[in-house]
């Protein structure tokens, strides 16, 4: 069974870092790219960063390039998050998602991030 549990959320101030964790298995995690989707209270999701299977490869939203930073341990099967200079707009459920083959779209119960003073 594929599961992919985040945790690693909770409240910060503005200015302050988290760093969310994704523990998958029931998969070769290391075979698929990786992303991390976010969904603020009253609107839809919005794409956060995404990982290639090897980890060579790393993009993110500009909402979030130079704070953000995803990175991935194949050997532990787990995905990361640091997120650095939290803001208010930051406040939203992060997700870990797959983002190819088969299992494209397959996302955790999802971790909340509360950027608040």
């Amino acid at each position: 069974e594929v599961q992919l549990v985040e945790s690693g959320g909770g409240l910060v101030q503005p200015g302050g870092s988290l760093r969310l964790s994704c523990a998958a298995s029931g998969f070769t995690f290391g075979y698929y790219d990786m992303k991390w989707v976010r969904q603020a209270p009253g609107k839809g999701p919005e794409w956060v960063s995404t990982i290639s299977s090897g980890g060579g490869n790393t993009y993110y939203a500009d909402s979030v390039k130079g704070r953000f930073t995803i990175a991935r341990d194949n050997a532990k099967n787990t995905l990361y998050l640091q997120m650095n200079s939290l803001k208010d707009e930051d406040t939203a459920v992060y997700y870990c998602t797959i983002n190819s083959g088969t299992l494209k779209g397959r996302r955790g119960q999802g971790t909340q991030v509360t950027v608040s003073s």
